[in-house]
């Protein structure tokens, strides 16, 4: 390993507000808000706020999958929050999630609107709602259900942890980008291992579990995040990479794809949506004047 200057901690831990990195301007030690501001309700049930990160696409996948079934009641506004700019600290924002992280829904189709937070958790209160890509087979369900929360547990080394130390940490350091490689392979062998002898997470079914797994591992090994498929070798991982272009030719995922997208190509972006035919009229290549 390459010799690097050490580090002591400090007996008593104290914020650097100087350090952190690409992110450091939204980090903080503390929850809550920061500024008053209400969040917009356009006129669907579900009001989805959001960016197109990978919890993000989670959910806009879901919903464009659940309006392909033919639930008319899964429409949604989506509406966009811009965390760069701390928009998830605003107070509206806080109410519906009290951890200041996107994606969070508030379902005001119920007696008293619901607030659902955290995207395992809004494709469980989704799947449940709509009676749709969850096993209703208790074996299944199990199996589904486990591997939705491996990816909730298993994405933070992933994101926070490999992500961040080779994408956005402010200076490379040999040994957390090595620990959380490691990690990651590993992972990766998990999911190629397993899709050896199923099509989908859960056998022949495409559920909420493919729902959660997609945006994080299939965007990795497509090279769509981090810029590390290369460095990972993940085209190794054949099984993982059948998989991921099977589900990334659905319609639906096309769509999800693109809603809440601020970045990448104009066509693909489709910073908020409102209406079905948002995706015609008003994505980015159709709203920006040609260079």
């Amino acid at each position: 390993m390459t010799d690097v200057s050490s580090y002591t901690p400090p007996k008593v831990w104290k914020w650097n507000t100087e350090g952190g990195g690409a992110w450091a301007s939204i980090n903080r030690p503390v929850a809550g808000p920061t500024h008053d501001r209400q969040l917009p309700v356009g006129r669907h049930p579900l009001q989805l706020y959001s960016l197109a990160t990978p919890n993000g696409v989670k959910v806009t996948v879901m919903l464009e999958e659940l309006l392909a079934q033919g639930h008319a009641g899964a429409e949604y506004d989506a509406h966009l929050i811009k965390i760069g700019d701390g928009d998830q600290f605003g107070s509206g924002f806080v109410d519906v999630n009290p951890n200041s992280k996107v994606p969070a829904l508030m379902d005001h189709s119920t007696e008293k609107p619901t607030r659902v937070f955290e995207s395992g958790a809004i494709l469980l209160y989704l799947a449940e709602r709509f009676g749709a890509f969850l096993p209703a087979d208790p074996g299944m369900r199990a199996e589904c259900l486990s591997w939705l929360f491996w990816q909730m547990g298993s994405a933070p080394y992933l994101g926070g942890g490999f992500g961040h130390f080779y994408s956005f940490a402010p200076v490379k350091l040999e040994y957390p980008i090595d620990r959380f490689a490691m990690e990651v392979k590993r992972q990766l062998d998990v999911l190629d291992r397993h899709l050896a002898s199923s099509q989908y997470m859960c056998g022949d079914d495409y559920t909420i579990a493919d729902i959660a797994i997609w945006p994080w591992y299939g965007a990795l090994v497509s090279n769509t995040v981090y810029e590390a498929a290369e460095f990972l070798g993940t085209d190794e991982y054949t099984n993982v990479n059948r998989w991921t272009q099977q589900i990334g030719e659905r319609e639906a995922v096309k769509r999800g794809r693109m809603v809440n997208r601020t970045s990448g190509e104009p066509e693909e972006q489709l910073h908020e949506r409102h209406d079905a035919s948002d995706f015609e009229l008003r994505s980015q290549d159709k709203l920006e004047p040609a260079a």
